[in-house]
C-alpha cells in the first residue's frame, strides 16, 4: 500500500479541518508512525547524489524550512526520501507568533497564505530536538538549520539575534540559513536592502570565521530571500552575496502579491502566499539570480512545485537543488519520490 494511497484517504478529513489544526495533527502522527517503523516502509528514491556548498546531498530533492519549526519531527521527515532535511525559522528567544487564525488554504488555487509570525520554542530547545534526533546523532544526511529574528528586537539590532542564533546552531548545521524574507516579522524585508544587507552580511561572515576555527569546521551560510523583488534589487542582493563570500542563495520565500488568488475565498488574508501562484514569480529571482551569480554560487530553489516537472522548470532556470512544502500537502509524501526521479531521469 503506497503512502500516498494512505494520504489520498487522509487527505480529506485533513482539508476539512483548520490548517494549522490539521498541521498540528499530521506531525505528531507522522512522529508515531516513525517511531513503529512504519515510515521505514516508504519507498525511497535512488541514489542522485549532488555536491553543493562543499556538502554532498544524497538527492537533490530537500524539505523547506517552515513545516518544522522546532526541529521536533526530524526523525520522521527524514524517513521520506528527502536529499536534505531543513528546519526552523528559529529566533533567540521563544514567541507565540501571531494570533490565531493565521494560515489558510486555497485549494482552488493550490496555495496556502500564513502569517505565523516565527513561532517557535526558542533556540535553546531547537537545538535540543536537533542532537536529540537520530538523523542528527548518526549523521544520516544533510541538515539545516533557519535562523531568525524575535518580533520584538527592533530591526537595527536584528543582527545580534542572528548571531547568537548562528552561534547556538553553528555545531549542529550542516549548513545554517539566514532568513530575512518572511513578511509576516514587521520590517524584517528592510533586511534585503543595500547597507542593512551589507552590515548583517558583514557581521555573520566574521562569525563564520570564529566559529570554523572554534569548531574546527566550516558550516556554510545560505541567505534566503523573497520573490517580490525587481531586477536591480536582485541584482544588488547578488553583488551582495558576492562581496561577502555567503555560500548559497535559498530562492525564494512566500509572495504577498494576491494577483494570481484575486476573488477567491481567503485571498485577501494577510501574510504569504505559498504553492503554485508563486512558481512563475520565484523561477523569475532563480533566472535573475543566475544571470548575476553565473557559478559562483549555488541557488536552491523553492516556490510552488506540485509535481515532478516543476522540479524540472527549478533546475532549468539555475538552480542545483530544490525545496519543496507547500506542494506536500497537496501532493502528499509522493511529490518527493517524483521530483527525485524527474530530476534524475534529466
Amino acid at each position: 500500500m503506497s503512502e500516498n494511497f494512505l494520504y489520498s484517504l487522509a487527505r480529506p478529513l485533513l482539508f476539512a479541518m483548520d490548517a494549522e489544526a490539521a498541521h498540528h495533527l499530521t506531525l505528531p502522527a507522522l512522529k508515531r508512525a516513525a517511531a513503529l517503523g512504519l515510515t521505514r516502509l516508504v519507498k525511497q528514491p535512488a541514489a542522485d547524489p549532488r555536491s553543493v556548498m562543499g556538502i554532498t546531498f544524497k538527492n537533490p530533492v530537500g524539505l523547506a524550512a517552515g513545516l518544522d519549526k522546532d526541529g521536533a519531527y526530524i526523525d520522521a521527515l527524514a524517513d521520506l526520501g528527502f536529499g536534505s532535511i531543513e528546519v526552523g525559522t528559529v529566533t533567540p528567544r521563544a514567541q507565540a507568533g501571531n494570533p490565531k487564525p493565521r494560515m489558510f488554504r486555497l485549494p482552488a488555487a493550490h496555495g496556502i497564505i500564513n502569517r505565523m509570525g516565527f513561532n517557535n520554542g526558542g533556540v535553546d530547545a531547537f537545538v535540543a530536538n536537533v542532537q536529540a534526533s537520530r538523523f542528527y546523532q548518526n549523521r544520516e544526511g544533510v541538515l539545516g538549520l533557519n535562523i531568525g529574528k524575535n518580533a520584538d528586537t527592533p530591526i537595527e539590532n536584528a543582527a545580534d539575534d542572528y548571531l547568537k542564533c548562528l552561534e547556538k546552531v553553528y555545531p549542529y548545521a550542516s549548513y545554517v540559513t539566514v532568513n530575512i524574507s518572511s513578511p509576516n516579522t514587521k520590517n524584517l524585508r528592510q533586511l534585503q536592502g543595500g547597507s542593512e544587507l551589507d552590515g548583517l552580511l558583514a557581521q555573520l561572515k566574521d562569525a563564520q570565521s570564529r566559529l570554523a576555527d572554534q569548531h574546527k569546521r566550516y558550516v556554510p551560510l545560505a541567505l534566503k530571500i523573497a520573490p517580490d523583488m525587481d531586477g536591480e534589487q536582485v541584482k544588488n542582493i547578488a553583488d551582495a552575496l558576492l562581496r561577502h563570500k555567503i555560500d548559497g542563495v535559498i530562492a525564494t520565500n512566500t509572495t504577498l502579491s494576491r494577483s494570481a488568488v484575486e476573488g477567491m475565498q481567503h485571498g485577501g488574508e494577510a501574510g504569504g502566499l505559498s504553492g503554485a501562484p508563486v512558481f512563475e514569480l520565484s523561477n523569475t529571482v532563480i533566472r535573475l539570480l543566475k544571470a548575476e551569480l553565473g557559478d559562483a554560487l549555488p541557488i536552491i530553489g523553492v516556490g510552488g512545485i506540485m509535481r515532478g516537472a516543476d522540479a524540472k522548470v527549478k533546475i532549468e532556470a539555475g538552480a542545483q537543488l530544490v525545496q519543496l512544502y507547500s506542494g506536500l500537502i497537496y501532493a502528499g509524501p509522493s511529490l518527493v519520490r517524483d521530483c527525485a526521479d524527474a530530476l534524475r531521469a534529466r
